[in-house]
């Protein structure tokens, strides 16, 4: 089951919270689309997408949709002064040459060492990976973005994944609707949880291992 509006913006905010002034940042189809209308005034950022655009800027309003303007997903997107649109081959490259401060994507599954599993499962038709295989593995920073649980109630954080991976020990950070995780050398943390969730809660939709900070912060935004 998918996650209502509210919700989508609240994962979107949070992941907002790690872009830095000065970044270059990937964002993936779904709810990383959101980010941008989260940011302050006073980031400066330049936004990356593998169809050829740096430069996006928050999602248009109603009305004021350009149809030649799009992300890689086919949404569309502003652009900023100083942006630009390029073939996706010179997209590609700047992802493979290690120049994304940060993506931010979503997943079906993530496991507890940072394993990513984000773009089929088996049986089902689907066009490709795109650009995530390229960067989970280039891009400085990995931030996911998904549903703690997946459409059955089967916890999508779990020791191991099974679906087919897009990339091994490469997520940073989780953000789910119920709480924050960090990947460290040492497994899981725990350093967040969203109002009115509590520890007991996430524990009972985690299929993995996970030690709690000293410092848990609860957001309530």
């Amino acid at each position: 089951m998918g996650l209502g509006v509210e919700i989508r913006h609240r994962l979107a905010k949070r992941a907002a919270e790690e872009i830095k002034s000065g970044m270059v940042v990937n964002l993936g189809i779904g709810i990383p689309s959101l980010v941008p209308n989260h940011l302050p005034k006073d980031i400066k950022v330049m936004f990356h997408a593998e169809n050829g655009i740096v430069g996006m800027g928050p999602s248009p309003k109603n009305g004021e949709e350009d149809e030649n303007l799009c992300n890689a997903g086919g949404f569309p997107v502003t652009l900023n002064i100083g942006g630009s649109y390029f073939d996706s081959s010179l997209a590609f490259g700047i992802i493979r040459s290690g120049r994304i401060d940060l993506t931010i994507l979503g997943s079906l599954q993530v496991s507890q060492t940072g394993d990513l599993a984000n773009w089929i499962v088996p049986g089902k038709k689907v066009p490709g990976m795109g650009g995530a295989m390229e960067l989970a593995q280039k891009a400085k920073k990995v931030i996911v973005l998904m549903n703690h649980c997946d459409k059955h109630g089967k916890p999508k954080i779990v020791r191991k994944c099974t679906l087919p991976l897009t990339s091994s020990e490469s997520v940073n950070l989780i953000v789910t609707e119920l709480a924050v995780f960090h990947v460290t050398n040492s497994g899981l943390v725990l350093t967040e949880i969203f109002e009115p969730f509590d520890i007991d809660t996430v524990k009972s939709k985690t299929a993995a291992d996970f030690c709690v900070s000293e410092d848990l912060r609860k957001i309530s935004y």
